[in-house]
């Protein structure tokens, strides 16, 4: 009875990690478009910011750095403690992005942590963005401002949007969709991954979460993702 018992369980884990082995390689078979960043870019970036990187943080801007430019869409998880900066490094990375004319959506569990990244994103990425470009959607948004920031996405002058899942909701689109960042990971399920990553052309994602898993059950749940770790 044991023995059936653990041949059960293996193969039901056997199979799920097949299945999400499967889902990279699909994911890997496409191309993305090449988002390359001058050694001189970063280091004016980095050198604008009040502080300096860890160099945990410089390891996983590194990865990003290189999945942005590998010319196949980016499918990473940056797991990291409340306050180890992942912020910071999705800031980045989406600066990198509107530097070359495309759009990032941010999306957030709740209004709050979503007025919170909106902040900083703003604070951050102050010297490359004006203040109407980067812009904050959620719920409680006014219908006047949401149809100002639909029409804002669609023709491209707004190049970030922030918010929660208002951001995937049918009418918004996007005109450079190219970037997208899923903060708390767990409280977003794969299909909502998939209606983020279909309001653009095969975009470069990024899941953020700071509950820490071991990398065997990460590896997993989020088989189809690269594991990028914060310490």
């Amino acid at each position: 009875l044991k023995a059936a018992r653990e041949r059960l369980a293996f193969d039901e884990i056997f199979y799920l990690q097949m299945g999400v082995l499967r889902q990279k390689r699909d994911w890997k078979s496409v191309d993305a478009r090449r988002f390359p960043i001058s050694d001189e870019w970063l280091a004016s970036r980095l050198e604008a910011l009040p502080f300096t990187l860890t160099s945990a943080q410089q390891t996983a801007l590194a990865d990003i750095r290189a999945d942005l430019d590998s010319g196949k869409p980016m499918n990473r998880l940056l797991q990291g403690d409340v306050g180890s900066g992942k912020t910071v490094v999705a800031a980045l990375a989406a600066g990198v992005i509107t530097s070359n004319g495309a759009q990032a959506a941010i999306m957030a569990p709740t209004s709050i942590l979503a007025e919170q990244h909106y902040r900083n994103f703003t604070n951050l990425l102050k010297d490359i963005l004006k203040p109407g470009e980067i812009r904050l959607l959620v719920g409680d948004t006014s219908e006047a401002e949401k149809e100002e920031i639909r029409n804002g996405l669609a023709n491209n002058t707004i190049k970030i949007v922030i918010g929660t899942h208002a951001v995937i909701e049918g009418p918004v689109q996007f005109a450079e969709l190219q970037f997208a960042v899923i903060d708390e990971q767990h409280r977003f399920g794969v299909e909502q991954r998939a209606e983020l990553r279909s309001k653009g052309t095969n975009p470069h994602l990024l899941v953020m979460t700071a509950t820490p898993i071991p990398r065997s059950l990460a590896l997993t749940l989020y088989g189809d993702l690269d594991i990028s770790i914060m310490n």
